[in-house]
């Protein structure tokens, strides 16, 4: 026993580590457009629901095709990986305001939008290596 050597398996390559974490990165960006394509459209088409909730939150009826509008945009730019980086920004503009809308009106729901905002850069921080790169120097 003394004087052998024992080789231990290694215990994950790091290419697997990197397409696994590609892998969550995309579901967990997959679920962030679904939920803001939804909600983006049903504004974008004036459904009543959208319409009332906005209205509840202080804007103007006339305002709420404009910011669906300007959702479906940004999240259209986040979904396309050439232009996710300026997506994830945009997004976490309308995120931001959104926050800060709850906030105003003293909903105690105010973190979900920043949840979103959260798993919008975690997503895109995991499926894009050059946002890693830029967050590691």
């Amino acid at each position: 026993m003394y004087g052998q050597t024992t080789v231990e398996a290694p215990s994950a390559s790091p290419r697997l580590a990197a397409k696994s974490a590609r892998w969550v990165g995309r579901v967990m960006s997959a679920l962030v457009v679904a939920f803001l394509l939804f909600d983006g459209a049903i504004k974008a088409m004036m459904l009543e629901p959208a319409v009332e909730g906005s209205v509840r939150l202080g804007y103007p009826e006339g305002t709420v095709f404009g910011i669906g509008l300007a959702l479906l945009v940004s999240t259209l730019l986040y979904a396309v990986p050439r232009t996710a980086f300026l997506g994830a920004t945009l997004l976490t503009g309308y995120l931001g305001g959104a926050v800060a809308t709850q906030v105003r009106v003293e909903d105690p729901w105010f973190l979900f939008p920043a949840f979103f905002g959260v798993l919008a850069w975690g997503g895109l921080f995991l499926r894009d290596e050059r946002v890693r790169a830029l967050v590691s120097r």
